[in-house]
């Protein structure tokens, strides 16, 4: 348990180095992790249209305090990266909370010179301002799992160091200038993309000619400057709301089992009466929604045989699938498991969702993309013959579903709220492109990075033999 020691006077709680251990205390010590429950309360940011790109400016009202850093599991490299990253951000950038996953938390703390936070992530929703990712694609679907229960969603800056990438928008080298761009964005602060040897301050004479008042924390910030208008740009990726219900029609999503192995202990919340959606989500989706970024998968799993399964559009019946399984995707998802099962590829832009079966008996049924509103059903077909088919929601929650169950899915909303800011899809912090000799004219922003994934990542397209 904890030991009890006096210093300076003092009584203070001292951690032992084992999983899930924390220590309170008035007075943060180094190599300590404290409680993310004792943190401030999340701050929203605001997100702007512009008439030049489908993307949208980052704006944030005072600078984020409370910062999530998940890296890529079981990777020395990349915890190595992680604690550098971490060593920057809190030595540069003031007044920065810097919280971990509890098995991350233990594992690196006695690699920082100061206090970090940890928690049960049930409480990184009302706590996290910003998220940063270190890995590859699936590590986005880690953070993005740990709002899946929620409509509001950090944005993420995410660092491709994982074994494919096509979401990861940034390489770690430009980490000084990606996490400068992210946390000044909207400060109207002359920001600096840091690649010369030397910085400066911050010009802010030319602040108080455009009467720009300056938050306190953004005063101390030095570097070259990019623009004092210039901020981050973020794409918000659609999500789909799924249930999975009972026979009786009572929700499950209670008890779908997390897979997350950086918190196998990990249940999905206790959901409370009354947190659903808006009027159209409670005719369709009785009870709080899970969401995916990817896709939900429902498939035979260990069974020799083909899974039935009737699916419906908008309540209409459309066809009774008799395959190894169906995917319904997001755009996003378009690159994943939807792809090697021969689905479309969709620009992440596009307000669709794809049906795409996996090893179909018949060869006529092919993929089809719907409209994001479309109210898709999966029901288990008696032809079933009492065997159990396995869900997957992004590969982070799982159930066993049997007959008489179904499974809902629709498009989440993505839009402006009554009160003008954001709700909806999970904030992609964008690479912007380079300025100067680095721009590459005739490419458009919003697809700069999506266009070179497929070119360079999924190799669309690409020649056979030799050619030029």
């Amino acid at each position: 348990m904890f030991r009890l020691g006096i210093s300076n006077g003092q009584q203070r709680l001292l951690v032992r180095r084992s999983v899930g251990a924390r220590s309170f205390s008035a007075t943060p010590s180094p190599r300590e992790i404290l409680d993310a429950a004792s943190l401030p309360g999340r701050l929203l940011p605001r997100y702007r249209e512009s008439s030049t790109s489908s993307l949208l400016s980052l704006q944030w009202p005072e600078p984020p305090r409370n910062i999530l850093i998940i890296p890529k599991l079981h990777n020395p490299i990349v915890t190595t990266s992680a604690i550098s990253f971490a060593n920057h951000i809190h030595s540069e950038y003031p007044n920065l909370n810097l919280v971990f996953e509890r098995r991350i938390a233990s594992t690196i703390h006695e690699s920082l010179p100061f206090p970090i936070y940890t928690s049960d992530t049930s409480q990184f929703p009302d706590k996290i301002d910003l998220v940063a990712t270190l890995g590859g694609d699936g590590t986005i679907l880690r953070a993005a799992s740990l709002f899946s229960h929620h409509a509001s969603v950090p944005p993420i800056l995410s660092f491709s160091m994982g074994t494919l990438g096509f979401l990861g928008e940034w390489k770690f080298e430009e980490y000084k200038r990606a996490w400068r761009e992210v946390y000044m964005s909207g400060s109207r602060v002359a920001v600096s993309d840091l690649q010369g040897p030397h910085t400066q301050a911050a010009n802010l004479d030319r602040l108080e000619e455009d009467k720009v008042q300056l938050h306190r924390n953004w005063e101390g910030v030095h570097g070259k400057s990019m623009g004092l208008t210039r901020s981050s740009k973020i794409l918000l990726r659609h999500r789909l709301k799924v249930g999975v219900y009972d026979a009786a029609g009572v929700s499950l999503n209670e008890r779908l089992m997390p897979t997350s192995i950086a918190d196998p202990q990990q249940l999905a919340p206790r959901i409370s009466p009354g947190l659903g959606g808006g009027r159209g989500q409670q005719d369709f989706i009785t009870s709080q929604p899970l969401h995916a970024v990817n896709e939900l998968v429902i498939h035979r799993g260990p069974n020799t045989h083909l899974a039935i399964i009737d699916v419906y559009v908008n309540n209409h019946f459309l066809t009774e699938a008799v395959a190894d399984g169906i995917l319904i995707s997001t755009p996003t998802g378009s690159t994943a498991y939807s792809l090697s099962a021969g689905g479309s590829i969709m620009h992440p832009l596009v307000k669709t969702l794809l049906i795409t079966p996996i090893c179909a008996r018949s060869l006529s049924f092919r993929p089809l993309g719907l409209p994001l509103n479309t109210k898709v059903t999966l029901k288990l077909s008696e032809k079933n013959r009492g065997r159990e088919l396995e869900v997957s929601i992004d590969g982070k929650r799982k159930a066993g579903v049997s007959i008489g169950m179904e499974i809902r899915v629709e498009g989440e909303t993505v839009g402006r709220t009554p009160e003008g800011g954001w709700a909806g899809g999970v904030p992609s912090v964008i690479r912007s492109p380079l300025k100067g000799t680095g721009e590459r004219d005739g490419i458009a922003e919003d697809d700069d990075g999506w266009v070179g994934g497929l070119i360079g990542l999924l190799k669309f397209n690409y020649p056979f033999g030799d050619g030029p």
